[in-house]
């Protein structure tokens, strides 16, 4: 219970106690872990354990008397009269201090060794019954004690000579102490020697046979020190061997250089003073990278040192200082290639054009990092590689998902084993231009650790007003990156840092109408799985109406990977059929469809069949685009309890509530009778109760559906409608308005109820597609109850009925 920090055997002068000090038949037992204490040692120790320290405020309030015994286990917390030696040394506490972090230092010195008999340990600390060891005194003049007394300082002097560390204080005590026992204790207490043989020489009261223990102790630890100088002068004969053969090296060098014999390092040096000439580096790349050149030139070509230069060396030397691309500005020549690669996105395409009309006027304008944010498979990343192949750039894809140490974007430092440069300075020695396009795939999927955080280290990266002078913790040189062009891809902002998201401008691709995909499909996917399946037109034709019966029944996704995979899948068939033999043309139409892919997967989402009481329609957004969402409330005899179920999450549940207690409060107004708030329970309810649902946007579905079952006023079949709600009746706007939109003509509504404030999100969904749709912009729910409610019908008709509701695939956020 004394943790020992330190001891100070300089301490030890021959201080004698009290020699009228009675010891008493019990007293309070301090246990120690790896010291032996004693008689006449002053040690100071540090006592932490709870019971320790209450050992000793007990033997400070009576004589001041505590006995010291070590533990035989050093890690046991609550030792025991079997865990403790049956030896000790009592021992007087002549000062005590109590420090800040709750542990105490005292200062101790022993008196006389003690046969344990007993350890009580059940009160407050420890106490022990003893009996002190009389000291057994050596003969006088006897030849023997002489001998070893003489012998101990003769080996004590050795073993400081030897390298042992021993104060010169205590080799003077040693050398005028006259006492054999105390000689004995003394010498022991300075070899630092294990627990278990410093604990014999306490056990051993007949000074004769003590000192002859410490003797062979000394004995075996001038073997030990003996040993270890030999080691050590070996280990500085290789040294002197190392410095031998080094300057032999450098004769042998010189001999060469006299008889015009070069050697390959001279060679590799010489090849890397014409590479840095070529480079053209700016002026302090160019200066760290001849001071290294000199480095490596008076290196030894085999040192380990030398390896990690020239692989700097050639990182250095083979990066484009100066080499670039000429871009491509012809604008006309620019839309021609986005619009063959990519059908549709014509904000973006607009957007990208704009970027290359201000590099056609300005040089090296500081333009903002392009974000693209959608959905997966709505064609991020190739249309980044489209905008490369506009520009006449080489183009660098680097994928940040799941990286999570910043050295993967700066670099690791020269002096770890196995470093390297960062993957951004990877990219530009990859493209061999210092102006390409780097794409950053998924950086809203970068992660963070203890190594550091990737995303703070790329706001170097993006930032214009900096990354001219970017720092390659590999490289330890600044590199320019403000010719480089910089894109960025995710699926959600959410993830991505605020101070990243600052740094970029974000295009939103919100994902494809069914016309766009049937076009995307028939101009591009199907020859690319045509091709890749080894197949041609002359082989294969699938009609438009396949097409759009693939896109309706087959995928539920904003992008286009399953229609691709659903493609691909028919080329494979087709192809096996014509493997096994089959004549003519193959013909896919929507009648034979299911011979090619099976049972349709997905059941399109249709509106409800009749206008019915409590049932409203919603619209969701979902990663893989929007999506119809159904509410369900009904109402039953009960105590004016809210039920919610459907795996309803925090943000919809208060929504649901809000929703209640707008009702609540306007029951009069809505053709309520107040009552029914007390007599029934409402029921609220979405189904496809395995699928998690959360957002702001459902409030006005779940008003309008509660509001039904509660005034018995049907909802319109053909109305779908989101927003968010307020206790006062306010409708706020919500976003993914595009997706949800889209989601609404796939189930044939055809009146939308949308926010005012949503107005201006319309402006991104094509009118051409939506003329048998009527928008409505709502402002609070009167308005909403307008156009979504009819007229109150008899309460016979009141419970409604459960309808078959279409099947969705993946969560649902209705945000």
């Amino acid at each position: 219970m004394a943790d020992i920090d330190e001891h100070i055997p300089v301490a030890l002068e021959t201080a004698e106690p009290d020699p009228q000090l009675q010891i008493p038949g019990e007293l309070p037992l301090l246990p120690l872990r790896d010291i032996v204490i004693y008689p006449f040692m002053i040690v100071p120790l540090f006592v932490s354990r709870e019971k320790s320290i209450r050992a000793v405020d007990e033997a400070l309030g009576e004589h001041r008397m505590i006995l010291l015994t070590c533990q035989k286990d050093l890690d046991k917390e609550e030792p025991h009269q079997d865990d403790l030696y049956k030896v000790g040394t009592v021992a007087v506490i002549m000062r005590m201090l109590k420090l800040p972090d709750g542990r105490i230092r005292i200062l101790v010195q022993g008196v006389s060794r003690a046969r344990v008999e007993s350890v009580n340990s059940q009160g407050d600390c420890l106490h022990a019954k003893l009996e002190p060891m009389a000291e057994e005194p050596a003969p006088e003049r006897s030849l023997e004690v002489e001998a070893l007394m003489r012998n101990v300082r003769a080996s004590m002097e050795k073993a400081a000579n030897l390298g042992k560390n021993i104060s010169p204080e205590v080799m003077a005590i040693i050398a005028n102490l006259d006492d054999a026992g105390r000689l004995s204790d003394l010498s022991a207490s300075n070899l630092e020697l294990k627990v278990e043989d410093a604990q014999s020489v306490l056990e051993i009261a007949e000074t004769t046979a003590r000192l002859r223990r410490v003797n062979e102790l000394l004995n075996k630890e001038i073997e030990v020190l003996t040993v270890q100088q030999e080691i050590n002068t070996q280990a500085r004969a290789d040294i002197d061997r190392s410095q031998r053969e080094f300057y032999l090296r450098q004769q042998m060098k010189a001999i060469q250089t006299e008889l015009g014999e070069g050697n390959e390092l001279a060679e590799e040096v010489q090849q890397f003073r014409e590479k840095i000439e070529s480079a053209k580096m700016p002026k302090p790349a160019e200066d760290e990278a001849l001071r290294q050149l000199k480095k490596l030139e008076r290196m030894h070509p085999d040192a380990a040192e030398t390896a990690t230069l020239r692989n700097w060396m050639e990182i250095m030397t083979d990066l484009p200082w100066s080499k670039s691309s000429k871009d491509n500005l012809d604008l006309l020549k620019a839309e021609k290639i986005l619009d063959e690669d990519h059908y549709g996105l014509e904000k973006v395409k607009e957007r990208i054009v704009e970027a290359l009309a201000v590099r056609k006027l300005k040089e090296k304008p500081k333009g903002p990092i392009l974000c693209l944010v959608g959905p997966p498979g709505v064609g991020k990343t190739s249309l980044g590689r489209s905008i490369a192949r506009a520009l006449d750039r080489k183009f660098v894809r680097l994928s940040l998902g799941g990286v999570h140490d910043e050295a993967e974007i700066r670099g690791h430092r020269r002096t770890y084993v196995g470093a390297m440069t960062g993957r951004i300075i990877q990219a530009i020695q990859q493209a061999g231009t210092n102006n390409p396009l780097i794409m950053l795939d998924e950086i809203d999927k970068v992660g963070a650790d203890f190594r550091g955080d990737p995303s703070s280290a790329l706001l170097e990266v993006l930032d214009p007003e900096q990354n001219f002078s970017f720092r390659d913790n590999y490289l330890g040189v600044a590199f320019d990156l403000s010719n480089v062009i910089f894109m960025t891809t995710a699926n959600i902002l959410d993830p991505v840092q605020s101070a990243l998201r600052d740094r970029m401008e974000v295009i939103r691709l919100a994902g494809y109408t069914e016309e766009e995909k049937l076009e995307i499909g028939r101009r591009h996917l199907l020859p690319k799985q045509m091709e890749e399946n080894g197949i041609t037109p002359r082989d294969v034709n699938i009609s438009r109406t396949a097409l759009s019966a693939i896109i309706l029944r087959y995928t539920l996704e904003a992008g286009l990977r399953q229609l691709e995979r659903e493609l691909g899948s028919i080329c494979r068939k087709v192809a096996r059929r014509i493997g096994e033999g089959h004549k003519g043309v193959i013909r896919v139409s929507a009648n034979n469809l299911h011979e090619f892919l099976g049972a349709p997967k997905i059941i399109p989402e249709e509106v409800l069949k009749r206008d019915q009481i409590g049932v409203a329609t919603g619209l969701a957004w979902t990663a893989v685009g929007g999506d119809v969402l159904f509410v369900e409330a009904l109402r039953m005899k009960g105590k004016g309890n809210l039920v919610l179920t459907g795996q309803l999450g925090d943000v919809m549940r208060e929504s649901a509530q809000a929703a209640y207690s707008y009702a609540k409060s306007r029951a009069k107004e809505l053709q309520i009778d107040p009552e029914d708030f007390i007599t029934y329970d409402m029921h609220i309810h979405i189904p496809e109760g395995a699928i998690p649902k959360d957002g702001p946007s459902a409030g006005i579905t779940l008003a309008t559906a509660l509001v039904s079952a509660l005034s018995l006023r049907p909802v319109r079949k053909d109305v779908a409608m989101t927003g968010e709600i307020t206790l006062r009746g306010n409708v706020l706007p919500v976003g993914g308005v595009k997706e949800k939109v889209l989601a609404a003509r796939r189930a044939r509504v055809t009146k939308i109820i949308l926010p005012t404030q949503n107005r201006r999100d319309l402006d991104e969904v094509p009118k051409e597609l939506f003329k048998d749709i009527t928008f409505v912009f709502v402002d609070n729910m009167k308005q909403v109850f307008r156009e979504a409610l009819k007229e109150k019908i008899a309460p016979a008709l009141s419970g409604p009925r459960p309808a078959r509701l279409p099947q969705a695939a993946g969560g649902r956020n209705v945000s």
